[in-house]
């Protein structure tokens, strides 16, 4: 169990390391279709439901290799 969340950390440095390096390589996360926005005078509503369905998905395929 340790080792997985090793690995995931060092996994969340990499991508954090790489957002700073390239701001614009992660612009597509939170506006795929299917993301919910919704805008009405000073009321802003949004939820990313296809962005984290597709987050989860990666997750769990990784997480599947990894604990095998």
């Amino acid at each position: 169990m340790a080792k997985i969340v090793i690995i995931i950390g060092v996994i969340l440095v990499v991508i954090g390391i790489l957002w700073l390096v390239f701001p614009g390589a992660f612009s597509w996360i939170g506006r795929m279709p299917g993301d919910i926005s919704y805008k009405s005078g000073n009321t802003r509503f949004y939820f990313p439901i296809v962005t984290m369905i597709i987050i989860s998905i990666v997750g769990s395929i990784l997480l599947n290799l990894f604990s095998r």
